[in-house]
């Protein structure tokens, strides 16, 4: 009877486990599930716009440069030699010059040279490690590996994210074709996201940007769902 009971119990906590495997996967619960679906759909987005695709001489990585080339997200290939940031936003600086940008009251996480701005941040100093040469997507599944804190994922819209510091982010669509959130059709496959806060405290009056959104955008912030103003440069890729 005792033997018949523990090979009961044993069955039912294997259910249970691969229930609650089920149940995780399907929410996106699974911090390894968010991270390895996250590379998954980041593939997508370098097979869709392959020619924005290119190696990032000056910074020691990889670019991937909106379909208007007014902004890229660079993220590097090896930390331990990247220069200044790991992950950052390259952008025109015109738009927010035109608004009223004073670059000298920008914060240390900006940089501003031959009409550019560039904000970004850094991760760490570990050398990384290939199985072959450094491509786009084995320099992104790093940072899931070694900073999987820095990969989150904005519910509201169904997108996956990188953190570049500060509240900057670049997102892309967990799918092309649907939101799942909201069951209609994903219109925003790629997103370059800036806090707006430094740049207007550094003199820019957010409603004269041109070329960039400034509205409000759904968060989760300790559980709860939050209102917060950003910058945002939306594109579909299909």
């Amino acid at each position: 009877m005792k033997k018949k009971l523990y090979i009961g119990i044993g069955s039912a906590i294997a259910v249970i486990a691969v229930l609650v495997g089920v149940i995780l996967k399907t929410a996106g619960g699974s911090l390894d599930v968010v991270g390895e679906e996250s590379a998954i759909s980041f593939e997508n987005v370098l097979n869709t716009i392959p020619g924005n695709v290119s190696q990032d001489e000056m910074n020691g990585g990889f670019s991937l440069k909106a379909p208007d080339g007014s902004v890229r997200f660079i993220w590097s290939e090896d930390y331990s030699s990247s220069p200044l940031h790991d992950v950052m936003l390259e952008l025109d600086a015109k738009p927010f010059v035109d608004a009223g940008l004073d670059a000298g009251k920008l914060p240390e996480n900006y940089s501003f040279y031959e009409g550019m701005l560039m904000v970004g941040t850094k991760y760490g100093e570990d050398a990384l490690s290939y199985s072959g040469e450094p491509t786009p997507l084995a320099a992104y599944e790093n940072i899931v590996k070694k900073y999987r804190s820095k990969i989150g994922f904005h519910t509201a819209l169904d997108h996956f994210n990188v953190n570049i510091g500060d509240g900057n982010l670049f997102e892309w669509a967990k799918d092309f074709s649907t939101n799942s959130t909201t069951g209609e059709n994903q219109d925003k496959d790629i997103v370059f996201v800036l806090n707006p806060e430094p740049l207007i405290a550094a003199g820019v009056d957010p409603e004269k940007v041109e070329g960039w959104v400034y509205a409000q955008v759904t968060v989760d912030i300790n559980g709860k769902s939050t209102n917060v103003w950003k910058f945002l440069k939306l594109f579909n890729l299909k």
